[in-house]
């Protein structure tokens, strides 16, 4: 699914040229779970900005389901984005204004989806992730776990192909944040392929496959039995 060739990111300024990520390869297969970890500064989240298509690599190749993606323009890189990524953050990033039910729908509002459709993809994920009966209150109504599942939710609502998830149990307490990669585990299971960032040893024990960064290099990669 995710091919990296010798990817690498430059962050420039007037002063201070930072290498974030230095000729960085990989391979992300359809159906894996795999998780990233590596100290705070080592190319982390940059290394999923850029597999999310958020961000363009400096130099190196980034593929897509096959085809060469790397040099995308922003309007592309949006297109390709819809409806075959999703993104789960420790912020969570839900909008405040909008309630539950309308912060899950938003996605399918820029894939110009027909309202019949809407309502049924929502309200089937919304029982799926158990926070329908919170569908009509505010983010800032509802607990950090309810809230990291409304995100998954808007996540997975359009049934993309990918989900990128950053230090998504970092704002939970344990509990919620076990009941989280649960969700995110029965997902994978499903058939979706996930790639996580993450400072947790116990989180990344859910991942088939564990990546280790530092300094925009891969040091190590462990490989588990999944039986």
């Amino acid at each position: 699914m995710i091919k990296t060739v010798d990817l690498t990111k430059v962050f420039r300024t007037d002063e201070v040229e930072t290498t974030a990520l230095n000729k960085v390869s990989m391979e992300i297969n359809e159906g894996e779970f795999v998780a990233v970890m590596g100290p705070s500064g080592c190319g982390k989240s940059t290394l999923l900005n850029i597999l999310g298509l958020l961000d363009n690599p400096t130099s190196g190749e980034l593929f897509f389901n096959g085809k060469e993606v790397g040099r995308f323009s922003e309007r592309n890189r949006t297109n390709l984005r819809k409806g075959n990524i999703g993104f789960v953050f420790q912020s969570f990033n839900l909008i405040d204004e909008l309630n539950v039910y309308e912060n899950v729908e938003l996605p399918l509002l820029y894939l110009k989806e027909s309202a019949s459709s809407r309502k049924k993809k929502v309200e089937e994920v919304l029982d799926r992730m158990k926070i329908a009966h919170r569908k009509k209150h505010f983010p800032q109504q509802l607990s950090g776990g309810q809230q990291q599942r409304v995100a998954i939710a808007r996540a997975v609502v359009t049934r993309p192909k990918l989900i990128l998830a950053d230090e998504p149990t970092g704002n939970l307490d344990s509990a919620n944040g076990e009941e989280v990669m649960n969700l995110l585990t029965e997902l994978n299971k499903d058939g979706t392929t996930i790639v996580m960032v993450t400072h947790s040893p116990s989180d990344a024990e859910y991942a088939h496959r564990i990546v280790q960064l530092f300094d925009g290099h891969i040091v190590t990669e462990n490989i588990k039995q999944v039986l």
